[in-house]
């Protein structure tokens, strides 16, 4: 399937409801995705000239599982029953204009702080200077809302300076009202973080429940940076 160019799609008063943009992201999504390399140490972090997006999310927050409903692909993103396992960075192009981030999970009760200190100086290794990232999207279980190392984390990237989203998984195990709370709550928590997205992104890989609205991110940044 051919895709026109982002840049020469207007990006001017860019209406989340058109049906046309929606299309658009969903186009994008339906091309090759293709898996670029994985890092385990900073001597592996090149530059692929392309804007980037990264995921991240504690142990077994359903990461992997978004990635692979994200992009239409059934192991795209490696998953595993064990939480933890994921050491390594790994990079995936996506119509050669994007590359798309996995970033290892964090907050495995049982990872010595051996583990701990190797995830945080391989994030923080990938996070300072990287200019071609344009977002994280920082992926929280909606069933357990924000934990002490989310925190950590999302203040580890406002002191980046790195823009990212607040994307909330697996709300298909939570009743309507629990998510109305739990969104809430979130939104309070990032108001206090200058470098969070006001808007949070509620998601479920079963069942597809707003993976449109993340595509749909994903497509503006790509616009934005053509």
């Amino acid at each position: 399937m051919m895709m026109e160019p982002l840049s020469s799609v207007p990006s001017d008063d860019f209406d989340d409801n058109h049906p046309e943009w929606a299309e658009k992201a969903r186009v994008l999504f339906a091309q090759e995705c293709t898996f670029l390399r994985g890092v385990v140490d900073e001597s592996g972090l090149v530059s692929f000239g392309l804007p980037e997006i990264a995921f991240a999310g504690r142990s077994n927050v359903g990461k992997s599982s978004f990635i692979n409903a994200l992009t239409n692909r059934k192991s795209l993103a490696r998953t595993s029953n064990t939480p933890g396992r994921t050491k390594e960075i790994n990079f995936f192009s996506l119509a050669e204009k994007i590359v798309l981030v996995d970033l290892p999970g964090y907050g495995y009760a049982k990872a010595s702080h051996k583990a701990v200190d190797s995830w945080n100086r391989l994030i923080f290794d990938y996070l300072k200077g990287r200019p071609s990232l344009r977002r994280v999207f920082l992926l929280i279980d909606s069933r357990h809302g924000v934990k002490p190392n989310d925190e950590e984390v999302m203040t580890l990237l406002d002191k980046s300076a790195v823009n990212y989203q607040i994307i909330l998984t697996k709300i298909d195990k939570i009743k309507t009202h629990e998510l109305e709370q739990t969104i809430a709550s979130i939104q309070k928590i990032a108001h206090k973080h200058p470098a969070c997205h006001p808007q949070v992104i509620a998601t479920s890989s079963r069942d597809s429940h707003g993976l449109e609205n993340a595509r749909l991110e994903v497509f503006k940044i790509a616009l934005k940076a053509s």
